[in-house]
């Protein structure tokens, strides 16, 4: 990815999405040229000069303190995700060649996590790596990703994008799969010079236009707690709260979680879930 093209898509999108009635500016004239705010609108709400602005949103993060970048992502009314984001593209910005090495992610969980994984009997639970891998699961999370996890080399943006039973399998695949790029993107703001997930990204916009349109608005969010509903092939349909933990101790990890509201109907589906996931277990022990 080109990094300058980076910054001038991250910065002119975010611009063109606040209006100067957001802004608290007057709107002076009825024929305004661009949707949002002009660069030296930006400027002005920023403190700084509009040629200076200009430079910014040419792509030249070189050398900006971090002052004008909280002055800007105020301008800009970035959220958490996105004012981290633009930290990041100036890291890279001012990175020395020595600074700029991926960071090294491994397909392997700890057998510890492993066993934490196991020790939670009654909620399904996975580990995803970096490149949106799915490394490791407990039982129920085995079954609820089922559709999922058929695949040899189970990825969450690959079947999201590329598996037409997506599209079944998240009732709101249009919202998922905005959440999933949203993230990804963070992730490649963060890790510029992975060639690993370079070429997943890569790959997903040369195979998919959902993808491409996705990561074209640039958009960036973080993901970690909210609510997925998801058509399961044997229990139908079940509503769950998720929520994401990174794992310290191992970078690149995220455990996630999924519960059911108690005395729901996705609860009872979930129970069923269960019984099915033991019986199936059951049935594979039994014939190995």
């Amino acid at each position: 990815m080109d990094h300058r093209n980076e910054v001038r898509e991250f910065l002119s999108t975010r611009r063109g999405r606040i209006t100067p009635d957001m802004a608290g500016l007057p709107a002076f004239g009825g024929n305004r040229r661009v949707p949002g705010l002009r660069r030296e609108e930006v400027a002005l709400l920023a403190g700084v000069s509009v040629d200076y602005y200009t430079r910014l949103e040419r792509g030249d993060l070189s050398g900006a303190s971090d002052a004008v970048l909280e002055a800007l992502a105020r301008a800009l009314q970035l959220d958490e995700a996105e004012s981290a984001h633009l930290f990041d593209l100036a890291r890279t910005a001012n990175a020395s060649p020595v600074m700029r090495k991926p960071r090294k992610r491994a397909n392997a969980i700890r057998p510890s996590i492993q066993r934490l994984l196991d020790a939670i009997t009654d909620a399904p639970a996975l580990v995803r790596n970096g490149y949106y891998d799915y490394v490791a699961t407990n039982r129920m999370g085995r079954a609820l990703y089922a559709p999922v996890l058929a695949s040899p080399d189970p990825n969450a943006a690959r079947f999201a994008f590329l598996n037409p039973a997506a599209q079944d399998f998240y009732v709101d695949w249009d919202k998922n799969t905005q959440e999933l790029v949203a993230a990804m993107r963070g992730d490649a703001g963060r890790n510029p010079f992975d060639k690993r997930l370079t070429d997943l990204i890569g790959e997903l916009s040369t195979r998919s236009e959902r993808f491409r349109t996705l990561w074209a608005a640039h958009n960036v969010r973080y993901h970690r707690t909210g609510v997925k509903r998801m058509n399961h092939p044997v229990v139908g349909e079940l509503e769950l709260s998720y929520e994401a933990f990174e794992l310290p101790a191992d970078p690149g990890f995220m455990l996630a979680t999924y519960t059911a509201e108690p005395g729901s109907a996705s609860a009872d589906a979930l129970r069923m879930l269960g019984s099915w996931a033991a019986t199936q277990e059951a049935a594979a022990e039994l014939a190995s």
